[in-house]
């Protein structure tokens, strides 16, 4: 009997997919990025199935990165709501044998499933048209994670909407220093505006469009 481990941060979307997997033998579950990749390396599935944003950025993309470096023969399924070009970009880079977005029917996780693991490498049609420029996106993503700790955490608070002040305050820092800062980000991601810098933070995935300023999630 083929084994999943679900990884996903609401109760509800893995009693959903439990429903529609009753073929399947289920390894275990997880909600966030440690218990997941201690989890599936734990139990070895042969299939995990990863929510792309969970409790930490790029949070799907670490697990199957974590996961594949010790377990390559584990299969990978990315099962997200996110469309995004850079998520598709992430996990891809991470090794990911699919990406099935949540709009797909339950009924037709088994047959997806057993498409993972005679070879195969679904792709939701809704970001199959991402695999057209994915070079391009695969490239962004480089170069976002070539950025500093510090100057992500500059980007974060850029991208959300912050003014240079705001963010400076939030980061312990002087508003020079993080006018330095961003002169640096500008000139290794390649882009002249605030705005340009923003849209490829958001479809690089390094920001979640879910945790706005104003959401309270800071």
């Amino acid at each position: 009997m083929i084994s999943v481990y679900l990884v996903d941060d609401h109760d509800t979307v893995r009693l959903g997919s439990r429903s529609f997997l009753t073929e399947f033998e289920i390894a275990g579950e997880a909600s966030n990025v440690v218990d997941a990749i201690e989890g599936i390396l734990g139990t070895k599935p042969d299939v995990a199935l990863i929510d792309v944003h969970l409790d930490v950025p790029k949070g799907g993309a670490r697990i199957v990165s974590a996961v594949k470096e010790v377990a390559p023969n584990i299969k990978c399924i990315a099962f997200t709501v996110s469309t995004s070009r850079g998520d598709v970009a992430s996990l891809l880079a991470a090794g990911v044998d699919g990406y099935i977005t949540k709009s797909t029917p339950g009924e037709e996780l088994p047959a997806i499933i057993r498409e993972v693991m005679n070879g195969g490498t679904p792709i939701s049609r809704e970001v199959a048209g991402h695999l057209l420029d994915i070079d391009s996106a695969m490239e962004q993503v480089s170069m976002i994670e070539g950025l500093t700790p510090r100057e992500r955490e500059v980007v974060l608070l850029i991208a959300r909407g912050y003014t240079y002040r705001e963010s400076a305050s939030k980061l312990g820092m002087r508003v020079k220093t993080l006018e330095s800062h961003m002169s640096h980000i500008f000139e290794k991601l390649g882009v002249a505006t605030r705005s340009e810098l923003s849209f490829m933070a958001y479809e690089t995935g390094l920001v979640d469009p879910s945790r706005g300023r104003n959401t309270g999630s800071d």
